[in-house]
């Protein structure tokens, strides 16, 4: 019984590692070893709860959830504002076309408050509606409206018209 579990954990963990890393490193900021950091500890809440979340009806809607949680709890540390280096290393070089306007939405996304891009990435990036979005956050529906109004007038302000420049065939 206990190895049938962590098979069924150990395959929902292989199959959900890499969406989880993605989320994760949009929420971060492009920060990919806090990223990694965040999808463990997701995972660890995950396996721990196993017996219960595996009989849920989505178990990866409910790792979703626990990733945002995980990160929003990793923002409220005093020692989330801990940087070992104030820039990202080895920047991709204008030619690299989709990898540039990709750096350049991870970096604006970087300048929004932590809970704004929260509701970004899990309506835009997750595609979850606005209800799913205010359940994971724990807020209300007008509250994530109104967050991702305010938050995409930050994103158009922040990048103007460097998308355009980039996404240009």
């Amino acid at each position: 019984m206990r190895q049938s579990k962590e098979s069924a954990f150990r395959e929902f963990a292989e199959a959900r590692m890499g969406h989880l890393f993605r989320s994760a490193c949009l929420l971060t900021g492009g920060d990919t070893h806090l990223a990694e950091d965040l999808v463990q500890e997701t995972l660890g809440k995950m396996y721990a709860a196993w017996g219960r979340v595996s009989r849920v009806g989505n178990p990866a809607a409910y790792a979703q959830t626990v990733l945002v949680r995980c990160y929003l709890g990793h923002r409220r540390r005093k020692s989330a504002g801990e940087r070992p280096s104030g820039e990202l290393p080895d920047r991709a070089g204008q030619s690299a076309g989709d990898a540039t306007l990709r750096m350049t939405l991870v970096e604006a996304l970087r300048g929004l408050p932590p809970k704004d891009r929260a509701v970004i990435v899990l309506r835009y990036w997750e595609d979850r509606s606005v209800t799913e979005t205010a359940d994971a956050l724990h807020v209300s529906s007008a509250a994530v409206r109104t967050r991702s109004t305010r938050a995409l007038a930050r994103l158009r302000e922040q990048l103007q018209d460097s998308v355009g420049e980039l996404a240009a065939p």
